[in-house]
C-alpha cells in the first residue's frame, strides 16, 4: 500500500486527549511550503474499541461539524475506555468556504474514496481518511445534513447489507441506539456513490458505518445538533466507550429507500413550487410540486406527482431548478 503523504500532528497510541492537525503538504503561489490544517482530535484511555467520528466531509452541511466542535471540547480521556477520533472538519477546503466541494480541486470528497496518494487535494484526504483513520476504527459515523440544497428531517441512515447478515444485524442495533426521530435503511442509488463514500471506505475495510442527515437548507438546525450530539454519545454507549449511564434512548420510526420510484425530479427549468413539506404522509399519484416559468408567465406550470406512497424525508431549498434536481425523496415504514 502506498503510504499517506498527510502528517498528523497527534500520536494515535497515547493516552489522554490531543488536539492538532493533519498536514496536506500543498505549494502555492501565496506559500510554496505550505500546509492546509486539517483538524483532529484524538481522546484515548486504554484498551477498548475505537469510534471515528466525522463531519464537514460536505463543507455547506453544518449540524454535523456543530456537533462534533461541542463534542471535542467536552468529551475526556476519564469518562471513555478505548479510543475517539474526531475529525469535525474532514474536507476542510470545502469546510472553510461553506461549499459542498472543494473550491480547490471541486473534490466531492463522499464520492471520491478510496481516494489516491498522489492525485488532488481531496483524493489525498480520502485516501488518508480510508487507509489511517478507518483502518483504526471499530466504527465509522459520518455526520450529513442536506447541506445547500436539501433539508431533512433530523434522521440516522444506514447501508443495506445483504451480504453479511451478522454486520446487518449490527447496523440495525446501531440505528436504533442512535435514536434520531426517523431512521432509514438506504441503497445505493445510480450516482450516489456506492463504495466512494465514507461507508464504502468502511465496508472495504470490514468496519462498521453510520451516516446521519440532520437538516439542512444552508443553515443549522438547533434539532439536528440535538440528535447529532445524543446519537453520537448513544453509539459510543453502544460500543462499549461510554458508560451505559451516559445512553438516553428513544424511540425511532425506521423506514426503506428503495428505487427510483422514491425520488421526485424536476422535469425542466423553472421556479419550484412544493405543494408538501417534510414530515408529511404521501400518496401515489399525489401532486408534489409545480414547475413554473415566469419568462412565459402564461404558460401552464408542469405539476409533478409522487410515483409511490410514503414519507416525505427531505425537500429541495433553492427555487430555481433544471431538469434533473432532485425535489423530493420518500421513505417507507420497515416494520423493524
Amino acid at each position: 500500500m502506498t503510504k499517506s503523504a498527510l502528517v498528523p500532528e497527534v500520536d494515535f497510541d497515547r493516552d489522554g486527549a490531543q488536539y492538532g492537525f493533519v498536514r496536506l503538504f500543498h505549494s502555492v503561489h501565496r506559500s510554496a511550503y505550505g500546509y492546509i490544517p486539517i483538524p483532529i482530535v484524538v481522546i484515548r484511555n486504554g484498551d477498548g474499541p475505537t469510534a471515528l467520528l466525522i463531519s464537514g466531509t460536505h463543507g455547506d452541511e453544518y449540524e454535523g461539524q456543530v456537533a462534533l466542535c461541542n463534542l471535542a471540547r467536552s468529551l475526556k480521556p476519564e469518562q471513555i475506555t478505548g479510543r475517539v477520533i474526531i475529525l469535525p472538519a474532514s474536507n476542510l477546503p470545502a469546510a472553510a468556504a461553506g461549499l459542498r466541494t472543494s473550491p480547490i480541486d471541486d473534490g466531492n470528497l463522499n464520492r471520491l474514496f478510496p481516494g489516491d496518494a498522489q492525485g488532488n487535494v481531496t483524493e489525498q484526504i480520502a485516501y488518508y481518511i480510508e487507509h489511517e483513520l478507518v483502518t483504526r476504527a471499530d466504527i465509522v459515523v459520518d455526520l450529513h445534513s442536506g447541506g445547500s440544497s436539501l433539508n431533512y428531517v433530523p434522521s440516522v441512515l444506514m447501508m443495506q447489507d445483504d451480504d453479511n447478515p451478522a454486520r446487518q444485524a449490527e447496523l440495525v442495533a446501531l440505528l436504533k441506539a442512535f435514536a434520531a426521530p426517523i431512521s432509514y435503511v438506504g441503497h445505493a442509488q445510480p450516482g450516489q456513490g456506492g463504495g466512494r463514500t465514507t461507508a464504502g471506505a468502511a465496508y472495504r475495510h470490514g468496519k462498521l458505518a453510520l451516516g446521519t442527515e440532520l437538516g439542512g437548507g444552508g443553515m443549522v438546525s438547533a434539532e439536528g445538533v440535538r440528535v447529532a450530539e445524543r446519537g453520537v454519545r448513544n453509539v459510543l454507549v453502544h460500543m462499549g466507550i461510554l458508560p451505559a449511564s451516559e445512553a438516553k434512548p428513544g424511540p425511532t420510526r425506521v423506514l426503506d429507500v428503495g428505487g427510483p420510484e422514491y425520488f421526485v425530479y424536476a422535469p425542466g427549468t423553472g421556479l419550484f413550487e412544493p405543494l408538501v413539506e417534510p414530515g408529511e404522509e404521501v400518496v401515489a399519484g399525489q401532486p408534489a410540486a409545480r414547475i413554473h416559468t415566469p419568462e412565459t408567465p402564461w404558460a401552464e406550470a408542469v405539476t409533478v406527482n409522487f410515483a409511490r406512497d410514503g414519507f416525505v424525508l427531505c425537500k429541495r431549498v433553492p427555487g430555481r431548478v433544471v431538469r434533473g434536481d432532485c425535489l423530493f425523496h420518500l421513505g417507507t415504514d420497515l416494520g423493524w
